[in-house]
């Protein structure tokens, strides 16, 4: 593959956003770590549990960057500043007012996500001190997720990066002295979660300065206050959150039948999916990568660039695709030796493990149609064929699990990858020629 000015243009964004996202669950591994050392199974639980509700909801809000980027990466390649600092001013107003809704339903919603995870009577308490300090980081997140979202429009996920890799550090340092220099257990960790968050929200607004030349305006119209403007972005927005919904169903009903069935399928499935998730940190930095240059020349209308560099995505996609089956193939069962030492989970995960070998090549085209479609915010289309992938995805569960066992849920899950792929390559072409 020759390496062109395309190539190097998707490298110098994926490789940031990349290490952005290999960074995020170094949050709650932090957190995971301290707690381990400062008490029982116990508070272990109610971390791990605390941590799943404020990934869940925050998960279900990441419309505030996808929506964003797209929308901001068009305007920037049309030139057009007033809809560059509307967009932004928009997601932090839409993000803002979202999190003031959790923080003022906090009781309630607390106590829905404790019914659902169904935790222990011990751990519940833990849980709701965590959960209670927490919330309050619900306005940093959202805001950061819109302000992300630009940056990423932007051509930008090196800014990004720095924010992700500050907030761990501070995360670190505040956990480590509140727990061990203060003597706090488990409100240490959530406050030090809190501070990381908000900590992060001032550096991403420090880091907005370097963009003051698309952020000030000599006239009075600086934003587009206009009911349309809003109603737009709201509509990219919405279509984004029903197909992160049903994302969201397909993993947790996928960890919930592999629980189902046992301590030891939940245990494989568990340690088996961190190859999905390695996987998907790589390829959602070339998704990253596509929304930010495909939205541009898609605004500017150079079809001949936006062709060109989603050819190019989807050969960096083959190369990721051969790198990582390769090193799955060789070295996948040395990582799950790394993952745990009980020899009868690795006997049981060596029954599924082909299931791991083909997930790169079945997920591939659905990361890089993800990036496109957020760049030309083709939501409808991205709403459209997730939800058929996933009808797919659960049919299949309940007519061969009978059969197939756990094996059935591992095909529902690489045949629901694969028809991504496969429906936002039919619906695109029915968009652009590609």
């Amino acid at each position: 593959m020759r390496f062109s000015l395309h190539d190097r243009q998707i490298i110098n964004l994926a490789i940031p956003a990349i290490v952005s996202n290999i960074t995020v669950p170094l949050l709650g591994l932090v957190d995971l770590a301290i707690v381990g050392h400062i008490g029982n199974e116990t508070l272990i639980g109610a971390i791990a549990i605390g941590s799943m509700i404020f990934n869940v909801i925050y998960w279900v809000f990441g419309f505030l960057r996808m929506g964003t980027s797209g929308l901001t990466a068009q305007a920037l390649g049309r030139g057009d500043a007033l809809a560059i600092r509307s967009l932004l001013a928009q997601s932090l107003m839409i993000g803002f007012s979202i999190a003031l809704v959790f923080i003022v339903f906090q009781i309630p919603i607390r106590w829905i996500a404790i019914t659902v995870m169904h935790p222990s009577a011990d751990i519940i308490p833990h849980v709701c001190s965590y959960f209670n300090i927490c919330i309050y980081g619900a306005p940093a997140m959202l805001c950061l997720y819109g302000i992300s979202g630009w940056f990423i429009g932007m051509q930008d996920t090196r800014s990004p990066m720095v924010v992700s890799i500050s907030q761990n550090v501070i995360n670190i340092l505040a956990s480590f002295v509140l727990v061990f220099g203060f003597g706090m257990k488990i409100e240490g960790v959530a406050y030090g979660t809190l501070i990381a968050q908000w900590c992060g929200l001032v550096l991403a607004l420090c880091l907005l300065k370097g963009k003051r030349g698309f952020l000030q305006s000599e006239s009075v119209h600086s934003f587009d206050y206009s009911l349309m403007s809003f109603m737009s972005f709201l509509k990219v927005n919405r279509d984004i959150f029903l197909r992160t919904l049903f994302l969201v169903a397909v993993f947790l009903f996928f960890t919930s039948a592999g629980a189902r069935q046992g301590d030891m399928v939940l245990s494989v499935n568990t340690l088996l999916m961190t190859f999905f998730t390695l996987f998907s940190y790589f390829m959602d930095g070339f998704a990253f990568a596509g929304e930010a240059l495909c939205g541009k020349t898609f605004g500017a209308n150079d079809r001949g660039a936006f062709h060109a560099i989603c050819r190019r995505l989807f050969g960096w996609g083959c190369v990721m695709v051969i790198v990582f089956t390769l090193a799955y193939a060789v070295g996948g069962l040395s990582f799950l030796h790394l993952l745990t030492d009980q020899q009868k989970v690795i006997t049981a995960a060596q029954v599924y493990f082909p299931w791991v070998l083909v997930i790169p090549t079945m997920g591939m085209a659905a990361f890089v149609y993800d990036g496109i479609f957020i760049g030309i915010t083709a939501t409808r289309g991205m709403l459209i064929t997730c939800a058929l992938a996933s009808v797919v995805f659960f049919l299949l569960y309940i007519l061969l699990f009978p059969t197939m066992g756990n094996h059935a849920l591992w095909l529902a899950l690489v045949t629901y990858l694969a028809l991504r792929g496969i429906f936002q390559h039919l619906y695109i072409r029915k968009m652009v020629s590609l």
